[in-house]
């Protein structure tokens, strides 16, 4: 019985991790038509120098730290009052980037959004689709909501993503070397055994960060089914409140008006309740990013330490492979720090390609219909008769019953 229950969980999460993958390529089949021209490109060259230009940036800050903390540690005035003037340039270098890449993120995010919005308007309305749409079997439910919100979500996020993980790549590529190079080996003596680690800052980060993503996986396991049911919880809620308005504004019965009050209630009791189990989900996520921002950067010193105290490290490059340290951690741990961002993303993604896929299948049926009658009305047709060119055959309305 046992094994038959973990066949059964196997076939659930190979069929879900199938449908995910059908969603996502439905998505970037409509939205990665935007990627496409000479000023998306320009923009695109522009985000990935601002990211090189800032790695270059913080490597410089790096160092920076190490030469001055020596400087302090010697008490070396001359040499502080020149890593004081360096500071300057490098401050206003990175403010520059910085807003250079605000600038450049929310400019791709404005016109991506618009793109795909404009997509999704233009074949929602196309043939009357949103007329159709309510009489599909399992309609996606709120699609003005998908349109408004999903769309927003699903375009803002890949950008942040994507910059986020580029610039991780980087900083784990670049600061790792200065941890293996600056960090040196560590000589362990245990039972009357010397053991030599070369690298141990690199081994200790890369064994934090994969301990801090299997656990951040476990414990976030239901936040992205949280995140789409407060999301369809909050559309049912906008949805409700929109037809409670056209029917007072309406000739509508009082008991229908009422009604619909009263499903108004019940709808923002879900709303509650849902926003109540996301809570509960984003505490427990909270709990890991929380202790691993005041733990990371501890345990650097305490593994900096005793080569410190031995004198084989001075106090800048102390404060230089903490610093890289945590960089290093935290460009390992991106998945960590992002999985709430990951979860909205694909939330959104795959409510929009619900829609999507739903007015696929509008378009489907018509054109079977349409394939149907004319081959009814060919075989019903006399021999002498010529056969009707598909400029002839008139395209029915589906369903019959909608009134036009």
């Amino acid at each position: 019985m046992i094994i038959g229950s973990r066949r059964k969980r196997t076939k659930l999460h190979a069929r879900q991790a199938h449908d995910q993958r059908h969603l996502l390529r439905r998505f970037w089949q409509s939205a990665g038509g935007f990627w496409s021209g000479w000023r998306v490109c320009g923009l695109i060259g522009l985000l990935i120098a601002v990211v090189l230009l800032q790695l270059l940036i913080q490597y410089w800050l790096n160092f920076w730290n190490r030469d001055f903390f020596n400087a302090l540690e010697r008490k070396d005035a001359s040499a502080l009052w020149a890593q004081a003037r360096l500071f300057a340039p490098l401050v206003a270098a990175s403010l520059v980037l910085a807003l250079l890449s605000v600038w450049g993120r929310m400019t791709a995010q404005r016109r991506w959004r618009a793109w795909l919005t404009k997509h999704l308007i233009d074949y929602w309305l196309e043939n009357s689709r949103y007329r159709r749409l309510r009489l599909t079997p399992g309609e996606p439910r709120y699609p003005e909501y998908r349109i408004a919100d999903d769309a927003r979500v699903a375009t803002d996020a890949p950008i942040d993503l994507t910059l986020g993980l580029l610039t991780s790549l980087l900083n784990a590529i670049t600061f790792i070397s200065v941890l293996w190079s600056v960090g040196g080996r560590l000589e362990v003596q245990a039972f009357g055994v010397s053991l030599a680690l070369p690298g141990y800052l690199v081994i200790a980060v890369i064994g934090y960060s994969v301990f801090l993503a299997v656990t951040m996986l476990f414990v976030g396991r239901r936040l992205a089914p949280a995140i789409e049911q407060k999301n369809e919880a909050e559309a049912a809620l906008r949805s409700t409140a929109c037809r409670l308005r056209e029917l007072g504004e309406g000739s509508a019965r009082w008991n229908d008006v009422s009604q619909r009050s009263g499903d108004l209630r019940s709808i923002l009791e879900k709303v509650i309740a849902r926003w109540r189990d996301l809570c509960m989900q984003l505490v427990r996520t909270t709990i890991v990013g929380h202790v691993n921002g005041l733990f990371a950067p501890v345990l650097a010193w305490i593994l900096c330490a005793p080569k410190y105290l031995n004198g084989m490290m001075a106090l800048g490059e102390v404060v230089q492979v903490a610093a890289a340290f945590v960089i290093v951690q935290g460009a390992l741990n991106w998945f960590v720090d992002n999985y709430h961002r990951l979860a909205d993303w694909i939330s959104s993604v795959n409510r929009v390609s619900v829609l999507l896929l739903a007015l696929d299948q509008i378009d489907v049926h018509v054109a079977t219909l349409n394939s149907a009658i004319v081959s009814a009305a060919k075989r019903n047709r006399a021999p002498r008769e010529l056969p009707a060119t598909p400029s002839t055959v008139r395209p029915i309305s589906w369903p019959l019953m909608i009134k036009t």
